[in-house]
């Protein structure tokens, strides 16, 4: 049997002819059309870069959220939030904790990094080349930065980190990309970088430009402490009244199951100490076109409250790796540009501003769980606006 081949065309993948090509394979093998992913409202010409093979369209519902008050470094004043999700009750549970937030005043919001990586490995004939080289990489610093920085007019290598283990020595490339998130931007200056290193420097056995180290779109404990994308902090301070009519709970009540779900984070061993930031920060992503398998990395979190004397409840979360971006890639496209333009974050020179929405989002996001679970409320919620069937 004939293995089936999806249609291509080298002249132009992107008509509408090879396009109703590649529709018309799938009707025949289901037996019916694509009504829904078949119907899309631009020109596939503008996905040049972004999909091959394409076919049609994956629509996510779009809820809106808010508003709510930021007081960020970049991000200021009331934001009504985009949220494209199906599951229910997210959205509805976002909005709840983004009033109870800006009633009590808004979210305070604060980037304090910013780098993407790449981490080379170079290999050796034994341990103490290996150590050596690190100090000739110190040493040639300028050298290697003029030479990865002739690749992009933004990317810029702010420095180098080494980490020795047997005859291998481990590198993170760290870089500032602009309103990019630049992990291509940065995968292409660091291998010009290298090709430089291995031509004037002591010998190498091997080198492969990524070791891993940089843990590309997954989770790891190095990200959470270097940073990797953007650090950004939210925190607010809710004043007792405003938990007990609107959010049903108490500070002492949310302070003390804090505390409990820190203990069973810790011994489960998760990458976030909060409850589902991964939730606000999928939602953003998609309606704003960001590259969704970053939620790996971005989804870290680290989560703080404490009581105050009059009842009121400080709370502030930190993502250590927050990768967005508002120039490039995903966000170019129709759908994303749009919501970009409502956040007020549509091109170059909105990053941090984006980054701080984020941030404010989870932590509302927060909030409401934490409330929904310390009232009991969790379950009836998701029954009243959850079901559907």
């Amino acid at each position: 049997m004939a293995s089936v081949r999806v249609p291509y065309s080298k002249e132009d993948d992107y008509a509408e002819d090879i396009i109703r090509q590649r529709q018309e394979l799938i009707a025949e093998r289901i037996g019916e059309p694509l009504h829904h992913v078949s119907s899309y409202s631009f020109d596939p010409h503008g996905l040049r870069g972004n999909i091959e093979n394409f076919i049609g369209v994956a629509q996510v519902p779009i809820g809106l959220a808010g508003p709510v008050l930021i007081h960020g470094e970049h991000a200021q004043g009331e934001f009504l939030i985009p949220m494209a999700t199906s599951e229910g009750t997210l959205v509805a549970s976002y909005n709840r904790g983004m009033k109870a937030l800006s009633m009590a005043g808004g979210i305070t919001c604060t980037v304090s990094a910013d780098q993407m990586q790449r981490a080379p490995v170079f290999i050796f004939e034994n341990a103490r080349q290996a150590r050596d080289y690190a100090q000739w990489l110190r040493d040639n610093f300028d050298s290697i930065k003029q030479a990865a920085e002739t690749t992009s007019r933004i990317g810029k290598l702010l420095n180098i980190e080494f980490y020795h283990s047997n005859k291998f020595l481990f590198t993170r490339f760290n870089y500032s990309t602009g309103d990019a998130a630049g992990q291509n931007m940065v995968g292409r200056a660091t291998y010009v970088a290298c090709q430089w290193i291995v031509a004037n420097g002591p010998k190498v056995v091997r080198w492969f430009l990524e070791s891993n180290f940089a843990t590309d779109k997954k989770a790891s404990q190095i990200n959470s402490i270097m940073t990797r994308g953007k650090r950004v902090t939210a925190e607010a301070t809710i004043p007792g009244e405003i938990l007990k009519k609107l959010m049903h709970t108490s500070s002492e009540s949310l302070h003390y199951h804090f505390q409990v779900q820190s203990i069973g984070g810790f011994m489960s061993g998760v990458n976030n100490n909060g409850a589902h930031s991964a939730n606000g920060v999928t939602a953003m992503f998609i309606a704003t076109g960001q590259d969704v398998a970053n939620v790996s990395e971005s989804s870290a979190g680290i989560l703080y409250c404490e009581r105050a004397e009059n009842d009121d409840l400080y709370l502030s979360i930190t993502i250590p790796s927050l990768i967005v971006a508002t120039f490039g890639g995903g966000t170019s496209l129709p759908t994303q540009r749009e919501c970009l333009k409502l956040l007020g974050c549509d091109g170059p020179g909105n990053v941090f501003k984006l980054a701080e929405i984020v941030a404010a989002v989870v932590l509302a996001g927060e909030l409401s769980l934490a409330s929904a679970i310390s009232s009991h409320d969790w379950v009836s919620s998701h029954e009243q606006y959850g079901r559907n069937r």
